[in-house]
């Protein structure tokens, strides 16, 4: 099966054979030895999972109930977790999921292109940008396009280039770019505001809150730039590491504290206002039967909700953090590259095996497991039909949405699939034609997912 991710792309498997510096040196953006080069050794990491620790659903939990909220009505999306503290809980949408219609917003997913945006919404518009960096308003109730923007530079020093995201605010349309800048366009026409370069390649989509705009660029730099002028300020440097998925999370933020993941498996906690310290946890579980465990980045997005931070890692932590102080409530031994959804009594994590995990949000304890990583037998190899070969894949599957008592995740299967958020049946699975592994997100009833082929499908 061809490449559907940019996460599954760049997971750097011959890790296990060749070690991190091969890791490094495939990296694109590596310069070498420039820059920052300090690690923590591996006495400075403290796994917070114990070695032995397995996932399994509690007994006292089996078919038991749960709270979650009553399905509210949203009319905006402004970030790619819908809020600053990238957290929604219930929404309203989708109802039997069938698809009202499909756009084509730009250059797809191809060797050299990688369509990794959210798509963000508000005022009756819809927001998405392509594999190399066009912008497109449509309406987000007929699907009819409103304006485009293409914000490739013209620089020879980034002729190829992947990543990025939007979020908006007070009308401002906000962008970053593995083209090196973040921008503010004007959410109506799709005029450029400001454009400010920055030194380092930027993966993930910004969050805005407070006059700020906040961005994780590729070496572990934490960006803020002034929503009114561009011009920077305060930055925050994590933990270089050799070894990581070349993606990078959207910060999460709450009243004046911005809650940040890195590549080097650091949740850290900062003030909004300053970038001073609050406090720093390491996701780190270490497996010496898995080499990968040692790419201990965090690429989903932390969430806040109800004063716990809950992020996953690559490394194998699923974990609640108290917002405040920074101790870990409980965690759990799930690698994952998604974003958990907490909602209610719960919170739901997809792991990169394709588990969906439904955890009781306040023990740790686990209510269900639905496996939908099972591998899937293709065909490929061969001219004219002579020769092929049959061959396993597994799927990867997308951060969750909750929506109308549905848990729905895209994947790189081209399906998109509903199960029962109370019991983790799968109730719907809907053809999209295309993979994905971008986040659904959900808009005034209708669910909206933008897939690797630069499509965007309303379903309502």
């Amino acid at each position: 099966m061809r490449r559907t991710s940019l996460l599954a792309l760049f997971l750097a498997a011959s890790v296990a054979l060749t070690g991190c510096s091969t890791v490094n040196r495939l990296n694109p953006f590596n310069k070498g030895d420039e820059g920052p080069q300090e690690t923590a050794s591996e006495g400075e990491r403290i796994a917070i999972v114990a070695a032995d620790q397995t996932l399994e659903v509690a007994e006292a939990l089996k078919g038991a109930d749960f709270f979650l909220p009553t399905p509210e009505m949203n009319a905006s999306w402004s970030l790619p977790g819908g809020s600053p503290e990238q957290s929604m809980s219930h929404v309203e949408a989708g109802g039997g999921l069938s698809i009202a219609w499909k756009r084509g917003f730009g250059q797809g997913s191809d060797r050299g292109a990688h369509v990794t945006a959210t798509p963000v919404a508000a005022n009756g518009k819809i927001y998405v940008m392509d594999g190399e960096a066009t912008v497109t308003a449509f309406d987000a109730q007929s699907g009819s396009q409103l304006w485009r923007t293409n914000l490739r530079p013209d620089s020879k020093r980034d002729k190829e280039a992947f990543g990025g995201g939007l979020a908006l605010a007070d009308g401002k349309l906000y962008v970053t770019s593995g083209y090196r800048f973040a921008a503010q366009l004007n959410a109506d026409t799709g005029a450029v505001t400001w454009r400010t370069n920055t030194e380092q390649p930027i993966h993930a989509a910004p969050t805005v809150s407070g006059g700020r705009v906040f961005a994780v660029a590729v070496d572990n730099t934490l960006l803020t730039f002034d929503t009114a002028t561009g011009a920077t300020g305060w930055t925050y440097q994590a933990l270089s590491e050799s070894a990581r998925i070349l993606a990078a999370s959207s910060p999460a933020v709450s009243g004046d504290t911005v809650v940040a993941s890195f590549g080097s498996g650091e949740l850290v906690a900062l003030r909004a206002g300053n970038g001073n310290d609050l406090w720093n946890e390491a996701l780190s579980r270490a497996n010496r039967n898995n080499a990968l465990s040692e790419i201990r980045d965090i690429p989903g997005r932390p969430v806040i909700y109800q004063g716990d931070v809950f992020a996953v890692s690559h490394s194998g932590v699923f974990a609640a953090t108290d917002l405040r102080s920074g101790q870990a409530r409980w965690s759990l031994p799930v690698t994952g590259i998604t974003s958990p959804w907490p909602a209610g009594d719960v919170v739901y994590v997809v792991s990169k095996a394709g588990e969906v995990i439904c955890v009781a949000r306040e023990s740790g304890q686990i209510y269900w497991i639905t496996d939908l990583g099972k591998d899937r037998e293709s065909n490929g190899g061969g001219f004219m039909g002579i020769g092929k070969k049959k061959f396993t894949t597994r799927p990867i599957w997308s951060s969750p949405l909750l929506a109308s008592n549905k848990l729905i995740v895209a994947g790189s299967t081209g399906e998109l699939v509903a199960l029962n958020a109370k019991t983790g049946a799968v109730e719907n699975t809907v053809n999209l034609g295309s993979p994905t592994l971008i986040s659904p997100i959900a808009v005034a009833g209708t669910v909206y997912v933008a897939t690797d082929k630069a499509q965007l499908i309303a379903l309502r």
